[in-house]
C-alpha cells in the first residue's frame, strides 16, 4: 500500500481488508556519551517512523555493530535501554543481531500495524492544510556541542529527554482527528522531510521562521559555528529548492536544515481541524504543538521553489 516510490517512512503491506503491515529499521552511531540514554534514543527514533504512518508498533529486532575489545557492559546498557523504551511502547523485543564493528551502533527493525486506508503517509498534503510541528529543533547542533563539551549540562540533559521521548501521544493524537499527511523530522531535518513531503504530494509550503520552535540555547551555539556536518549538506541540497526571505535570521538557514535525531512529528492537518488537532495534542500531554506554516499550490511559489521561508 505504501512503498518505495515517496520516499515515505515505512513500508504498509496489506494482509486483508482488517491488517496491515507497517515495517521500518533505523540504527546509527551513539549521539550522546551515556549508553543507556543511546539506547533510548535510538530505540525512541527507529519506533517513531511506524508513529509517522499512524501505526501501532509491535515487534522489534535490535541491530546492533559492537567493537570487540569495548567492555560488554556498555553493550547490556545500550540494549537495556532500548529495551526500556520498547516497553513504555509496548513493544516486544523478538530477536536481533550483532556484528563486531569499529563503532558502536544501535537501532531496531520495527513491525506495526494498522487498518489499510487509515495508515498517514507523506503524499496527501493539501494546499491550504496547516503544518503543525511536535518537538523543537535543534537537535543535531545540541548533540555536536555536547560532543565537543561545549554546552551546558542542563541543555543536553533536556535534549537528550525530547529525543528520548515517544512520538506515541502525538500519533495517537492526530489519528483520533484525522490528517491529510505526516513525517517524522530525522536526519535530513525539518526541510529535508518538508520538501519529501511536498514532492510526494505535488504540493508546496510556506514557514513561519519565527514560529518554528527550538530548543533553548541553540541560537548561541549555531552562531558560534557549531553544526554537524549533515546539517551543512543538508543545506546544501535545501538552498536548490528553497526560498528564504530577505532580512531573515543569518543562521536560520542552517537551523532549518540542522539534521535532527528522533525529532517531532510533521503533521499536514486540513485547517478546519488545526485547532482540534492542538487540543487533542495538549490533552495528550504532547509538549510541543506549534503551527508553523501552511502547505500551499506550487503555482503560488517562484519557479524552481517548493518551499518558501518567511520571517
Amino acid at each position: 500500500m505504501v512503498g518505495i516510490n515517496t520516499a515515505d517512512d515505512a513500508a504498509v503491506y496489506r494482509m486483508n481488508d482488517d491488517l496491515a503491515l507497517i515495517q521500518t529499521v533505523d540504527f546509527f552511531p551513539p549521539v550522546v556519551d551515556d549508553p543507556t540514554d543511546f539506547g533510548r534514543i535510538a530505540a525512541a527514533n527507529a519506533l517513531s517512523d511506524v508513529y509517522a504512518m499512524g501505526g501501532k508498533p509491535i515487534l522489534a529486532l535490535n541491530i546492533v555493530g559492537f567493537p570487540v575489545g569495548l567492555p560488554k557492559d556498555i553493550l547490556g546498557n545500550i540494549l537495556k535501554g532500548g529495551a526500556d523504551k520498547a516497553a513504555e511502547a509496548g513493544v516486544l523485543i523478538v530477536g536481533g543481531h550483532t556484528v563486531d564493528d569499529a563503532e558502536p551502533k544501535y537501532g531496531m527493525a520495527v513491525t506495526g500495524i494498522v487498518k489499510p486506508g487509515n495508515q498517514v503517509s507523506n503524499a496527501d498534503a493539501k494546499p491550504g492544510d496547516t503544518l503543525v510541528l511536535t518537538k523543537p529543533l535543534g537537535m543535531g547542533i545540541i548533540t555536536t556541542a555536547g560532543k565537543q563539551q561545549k554546552i551546558a549540562e542542563q541543555l543536553l540533559a533536556d535534549a537528550i529527554d525530547i529525543m528520548a521521548t515517544l512520538n506515541k501521544a502525538a500519533a495517537e493524537a492526530m489519528m483520533r482527528v484525522g490528517v491529510n499527511a505526516c513525517t517524522d523530522v530525522t536526519g535530513f531535518g525539518l526541510l529535508g522531510h518538508l520538501h519529501g513531503m511536498t514532492v510526494a504530494s505535488g504540493v508546496g509550503a510556506r514557514l513561519r521562521f519565527g514560529d518554528i520552535p527550538f530548543m533553548d540555547g541553540v541560537f548561541d551555539l549555531v552562531d558560534s559555528g557549531i553544526a554537524p556536518g549533515g546539517t551543512h549538506r543538508n543545506l546544501n541540497s535545501a538552498e536548490k529548492y528553497t526560498a528564504f526571505a530577505d532580512g531573515l535570521y543569518d543562521n536560520a538557514p542552517i537551523l532549518l536544515a540542522d539534521a535532527q535525531t528522533s525529532g517531532g512529528l510533521l503533521i499536514s492537518v486540513q485547517s478546519d481541524k488545526a485547532a482540534e488537532l492542538l487540543s487533542e495534542l495538549e490533552s495528550s500531554g504532547v509538549q510541543t504543538r506549534a503551527v508553523i506554516g501552511e502547505i500551499v499550490d506550487q503555482s503560488d511559489l517562484d519557479s524552481g521553489v517548493l518551499i518558501d521561508v518567511w520571517k
